[in-house]
């Protein structure tokens, strides 16, 4: 096709801007279409940072672009947008065109995560692909600095970018983040770029030498200080560079796969400390550490500790990921397990030898998880197992999390009818656990510390803990575990003799792990190397199966059982109240006790949900008793031990507190017992009753006409009352018993908070509040009717309802004085 006559460049970009304001999303993606079809890559590098920007929005989040995370399948544009975007799609045929003429975009250092700038302007480049030769300097010093980026690369880093950029999203647009045109489209990118059947797709445009040109193969050695001294990469060869004259075509697009997998994984996990970061980086530090902590038990003296081994926390980069991110990060997690299995079965026991030979897709799913996330999610997910609010939606990490620790899931093996061997996990994962002995054991107990500090009488709450309880106690697992723990205890002397064939690196002829040494020692090595790769050489591990954690644990079921017995005693309740809530009960006389609250769970946590909660508590106690090995008898023990029988008969008891100077201060167990709900303070309102909200049974105008009458007879008549109320006598008790309010002869043990007030004296007053009451209304009603019904009038109605309130007090007087005798 004849291009068409050519535009300058400022004309074509202004065009596209103007029409960008005033016409609809179609027809601009129509017209974007027909530039991209007929203009060369010469005019279309001019507009590519203007249309990248417009459709993901700028890194600094003032232009929202199309904001991809606020359209949902509902909303108008989807599947323009889907089409658009689509990696066969126009926008990505852009891409490679200009891909094929070597374009460069720069994006300033201070758009990357803050442990990869803060790196960078320390002067140590991070030891990644992605920053190879493309740090472009500029007069001013490191502060503005920026990287060239190719096409794909930058088109990439803004697509990831945009799901951590802060946007507004429009009133009404709100949705499921799974349902958005940019949740759809990761999914759609990874499964094009790492697919887990046949290879990726080849690009529709080539260069001069028949391939899209891939980045260049970084030096062995480069001017940017610190970075030069790292050692080879743990795979044998980058997969990244590879040559692209000779290598297998699949080779030759490659890189695009891992430059996508590498995008998403700095800008979405790279949040952690910049001496953990620095040291992640460098292999050749990494292994350093470990052969320095293996050294320890066999020399006579400690040596100083080797450069990079200082604290792991001296940069901290405050950051809150949003529950959107973390449901994006789980969905990469779970296609990259599902990318790394299908691997072919004569692939999985190859020896190292024969890995050479192997298509770099092939090597490339062998090394993916361990090699790219593993690190970074781990840090990743500490980071929101210590931050994250207390609330329901940490679900959302909580199941990333879970994704991860069972690669088993998504292998694409149908699952096992028997119920029985479907939760067993097979023998050949036992070196993904040890590798990974930390994604289970110290998050684990991580997570274990924010299950104590939450209200397990929440269903949602209780959800969580039985859903990690069900996952760990799954067959084999736990003794999984346990023999990972075991192998990193073992005594690090017995290591010290074949250190120098474990720590042979790829480019001397060997593996990282090589196969020429016996299993028991590789495995130790591996989860050694795990444990100190990511916690440091000095790391005081912790065993999920030890003494010390297993008092915990112990803890921890008797919580489960305490809220357990909440939850039951929660339920009866419910029942007896919907057992009491009648018809017949809503005429029942005097007004309701508006201070009286029931000291449970959100008013959503009853009936079923309830009962939800007692089911999951229930099966989560099974799970963890098997998990750590508990006999029934053991379980019986914790629960009598726990004295639930007293806590029941106290209930109303207030919580564990001691006296401070202000007042009643809580303990450590009186927190837990009000969490729980064992315990309560008595909680009643405080202040005037005729002040108190008005309450949905009552009419709002007859509540505040009756406050003004009865505040203007107390006005009038209050030195009456009082002297009325004065009286020792029986006229005295009867005035007391209709003028004053029930709370001011009751006295309640404070907080501190209430301690401290004045104490207000209420004087005797008359409160017509009840009449303002529907039941009181319609009980009123209907006495006048029967009243009609037998020839009596108003007023003689009126003079027989004055008369029987005035009995119903005296026989209240007669009542409690024989009840007081």
């Amino acid at each position: 096709m004849a291009a068409p006559t050519l535009q300058q460049p400022s004309f074509l970009l202004a065009n596209l801007k103007a029409d960008s304001i005033i016409k609809p999303l179609l027809q601009r993606c129509q017209d974007l279409v027909k530039v991209i079809n007929d203009y060369p890559a010469k005019e279309l590098h001019v507009i590519f940072p203007w249309l990248v920007e417009c459709v993901f929005g700028s890194l600094d989040g003032v232009i929202a672009g199309w904001n991809l995370r606020a359209i949902s399948s509902r909303a108008y544009g989807y599947n323009i947008v889907l089409d658009f975007l689509d990696p066969s799609g126009p926008m990505m045929q852009l891409v490679y065109k200009l891909q094929a003429e070597e374009y460069k975009y720069e994006v300033s250092i201070s758009h990357l995560p803050g442990p990869v700038k803060a790196s960078i302007q320390e002067g140590v480049l991070p030891d990644c692909p992605l920053f190879h030769n493309k740090l472009q300097f500029a007069m001013s010093g490191l502060l503005a600095l920026s990287i060239l980026h190719n096409p794909f690369e930058f088109f990439m880093f803004n697509f990831a970018h945009s799901l951590i950029t802060v946007k507004t999203c429009p009133p009404g647009q709100q949705g499921s983040c799974t349902d958005s045109a940019y949740f759809i489209l990761v999914d759609t990118y990874l499964k094009y770029f790492l697919p887990t059947e046949g290879v990726v797709p080849p690009s529709p445009f080539s260069d001069s030498r028949g391939s899209v040109t891939a980045p260049s193969p970084r030096p062995q050695s480069v001017s940017f200080a610190g970075y030069g001294v790292h050692s080879p990469s743990l795979l044998k060869h980058h997969i990244f560079h590879q040559p692209s004259a000779t290598a297998d075509p699949a080779a030759q697009e490659i890189w695009r796969s891992e430059t996508l997998l590498q995008m998403c994984v700095e800008v979405w996990l790279h949040h952690y400390s910049l001496e953990m970061y620095q040291k992640l980086q460098s292999p050749q530090v990494k292994l350093a550490l470990l052969q320095y902590r293996l050294c320890m038990s066999s020399m006579p003296c400690q040596p100083h500790p080797p450069p990079g081994s200082g604290t792991l926390h001296t940069y901290q980069e405050p950051f809150s990921p949003t529950e959107e991110h973390v449901m994006v990060v789980r969905l990469l997690v779970k296609h990259l397990h599902a990318f790394s299995s299908s691997l072919r079965p004569e692939q999985l026991t190859a020896s190292p030898s024969a890995h050479s030979h192997t298509s770099p897709l092939e090597e490339f799913k062998r090394v993916v998880v361990q090699r790219f996330v593993q690190q970074k999610l781990y840090l990743f997910l500490q980071h929101c197992f210590g931050h994250w609010p207390l609330d329901a939606s940490f679900r959302a990490v909580l199941e990333t999390w879970l994704s991860y620790i069972q690669p088993w899931r998504y292998t694409g093996e149908k699952a096992n009818p028997q119920p029985d061997l479907s939760r067993t996990v097979p023998d050949r994962w036992g070196s993904f656990v040890e590798e990974n002995l930390l994604m289970y054991t110290k998050l684990f107990q991580v997570f274990l510390n924010r299950a104590i500090r939450t209200d397990l009488v929440n269903a949602k709450n209780a959800l969580m803990v039985f859903r990690v309880a069900k996952v760990f106690s799954q067959m084999n697992l736990p003794d999984m575990i346990q023999n990972g723990e075991q192998l990193f205890l073992e005594p690090e002397h017995v290591l010290h003799h074949r250190q120098p064939r474990g720590f042979m690196t790829p480019s001397q002829g060997g593996s990282f792990l090589s196969s020429r040494q016996r299993a028991v020692p590789d495995s130790v090595f591996r989860v050694k190397s795990h444990v100190y790769a990511l916690e440091g050489q000095d790391c005081q591990y912790k065993q999920m199966f030890g003494t010390d954690f297993r008092g915990t644990i112990l803890r921890f079921i008797q919580m489960i059982a305490q809220a357990r017995q909440t939850a039951k005693r929660i339920s009866d309740h419910s029942m007896e109240v919907a057992a009491n809530t009648s018809f017949m009960s809503w005429f029942r006389l005097g007004s309701p006790d508006l201070n009286n609250t029931f000291a449970g769970p959100e008013a959503d946590e009853t009936g079923e949900t309830v009962k939800k909660t007692h089911e999951f508590l229930d099966r989560a106690l099974e799970n963890l008793c098997q998990i750590f090995k508990l006999n029934p008898g053991q379980l019986s023990q914790i629960i009598a031990n726990l004295g639930l029988s007293q806590d029941d008969v106290n209930y109303n008891q207030l919580p564990d507190c001691v006296q401070g100077d202000g007042g009643l201060l809580l303990t450590d167990l009186g927190r837990m017992q009000i969490i729980n709900g064992l315990r309560r303070f008595e909680i009643q309102y405080q202040g005037d009753p005729e002040l108190q909200p008005i309450r949905s049974y009552e009419n709002a105008t007859l509540v505040r006409m009756f406050y003004r009458v009865s505040t203007l007879l107390n006005h009038r008549f209050g030195g009456h009352m009082n002297t009325l109320c004065s009286r020792p006598d029986f006229l005295g008790r009867l005035g007391r018993h209709y003028l004053s309010s029930p709370a001011a002869n009751t006295r309640l043990t404070k907080s501190p908070a209430t301690r401290r007030t004045m104490e207000r004296s209420r004087h005797p007053g008359l409160s017509l509040r009840p009449l303002a009451s529907y039941r009181t209304l319609l009980l009123l009603i209907l006495l006048y009717l029967v009243g009609a019904l037998v020839s009596l009038g108003p007023l003689s109605s009126t003079l027989l309802i004055l008369a029987g309130v005035f009995l119903y007090g005296l026989l209240t007087l007669l009542g409690d004085k024989l009840k007081s005798h």
